[in-house]
């Protein structure tokens, strides 16, 4: 079986191609970096770095590449995959769609059977998106024909992976903990052997709202209290247990909304809960809690990581005093180069911090806001966890 995957980035290297060459596709990348090509080319291989104590280091081979400007030479490799995957950002899809489409319309032609196309991005339904960008590049009698023989089934991955250069070249670095979640219902290709590791479901939401409302919320919520107490990573704050004990806390709550709107066990929820601290405990990464807590704005929108679980919970009659307590720590989240931080701080000193909780999450009831208002206060006071704590 052949993988042809778009993207030899972090992600690229560090997870998809990790997991296809471990489920035995011949696999081949796309990229436009020419160094990187000729690399894999030269070596048939790459290295790959747990994130871990033993330092372990795997090599994933073989493997091969294109250049993305051999638009022939991929065009053939689309006809002779039997799974193509992205993880190119989910801004440059509609720059692979034109060459992706090229392909699906020769396999077409010389009747290649099915094929399953993923896009792995940070977006929700990176697959529907790729495939409306398909669509812009065909006409509507190609398109139907491309939905009768391809599959564009939706996924959601999770792992961290950064990348190193060192004399022997570009080493990839990954944590242990991954996930790639693919929804079963959009794929065609029967006979596609199952890849290794992966996880198939029947609905992507309940695992995408599990990351963006539990790591996500977590990882930010912990940057915003380091930040109030003067630590410079996620891995230093934590080694504070009354931080660790509030991130904990904060987590329970969070895990009711999974508990009550889907079918989450809370014995799951528990083993989740300690898999996300450990991850961001790892004392082999280094999270700069200025990087972590960038954009505040958009992370207390009404439906994201801080706000949404916050709201809902609150409406069910369900405890939110933590919760409540992580969105008032990002109204002091203050970084003079993030320009959505000196936003809030200029909204705040100018209209107070009770119309900026308003503003900022959405959120209209009073007895909420107030509840976020009053904690906003006390950490004023001493900016200790000490009040939140106790409560």
């Amino acid at each position: 079986m052949k993988a042809l995957h778009f993207g030899a980035g972090n992600i690229g290297k560090g997870l998809i191609g990790y997991l296809l060459n471990k489920s035995g596709f011949d696999l081949c990348f796309v990229d436009v970096n020419e160094e990187s090509v000729n690399q894999m080319n030269s070596s048939n291989e790459y290295a790959l770095e747990l994130l871990d104590e033993k330092q372990t280091v795997e090599v994933i081979s073989p493997v091969r590449a294109l250049h993305s400007s051999a638009q022939d030479k991929v065009i053939d490799a689309v006809v002779e995959a039997d799974l193509i995957t992205t993880s190119v950002g989910a801004d440059n899809l509609s720059k692979v769609a034109p060459v992706i489409s090229r392909g699906l319309l020769k396999r077409i032609q010389l009747d290649k059977g099915h094929v399953d196309v993923i896009a792995n991005e940070n977006m929700i339904n990176a697959s529907s998106k790729l495939k409306d960008e398909i669509s812009r590049n065909v006409s509507k009698n190609e398109m139907d024909a491309i939905q009768s023989t391809v599959g564009f089934p939706n996924s959601a991955i999770d792992r961290l992976s950064l990348s190193e250069k060192r004399s022997e070249g570009e080493v990839t670095l990954v944590e242990p903990y991954y996930e790639w979640m693919i929804e079963k219902q959009g794929m065609l290709h029967a006979d596609l052997p199952s890849i290794k590791n992966a996880t198939y479901v029947d609905s992507l939401k309940p695992y995408i709202e599990r990351k963006l409302y539990m790591v996500n919320m977590g990882h930010a919520a912990t940057a915003y209290t380091a930040f109030l107490e003067g630590y410079p990573t996620i891995q230093s704050a934590l080694k504070n247990r009354e931080i660790e004990r509030f991130l904990r806390e904060t987590l329970n709550e969070s895990a009711r909304y999974f508990t009550e709107m889907y079918d989450f066990e809370p014995e799951e929820m528990n083993v989740f809960i300690d898999e996300t601290i450990e991850r961001f405990k790892n004392a082999n990464i280094s999270d700069d809690i200025l990087r972590v807590g960038r954009s505040p704005i958009r992370k207390l929108g009404f439906d994201e990581r801080l706000i949404k679980p916050t709201r809902v919970l609150f409406e069910l009659d369900l405890p939110v005093e933590k919760l409540t307590a992580a969105v008032a720590t990002a109204f002091f989240f203050h970084n003079p180069h993030d320009e959505e931080s000196v936003t809030i701080q200029s909204y705040i000193r100018e209209q107070g911090i009770e119309q900026a909780i308003g503003h900022f999450t959405g959120i209209e009831d009073t007895t909420l806001k107030r509840k976020i208002n009053d904690h906003y206060d006390r950490l004023r006071e001493n900016y200790s966890l000490t009040t939140i704590n106790e409560r």
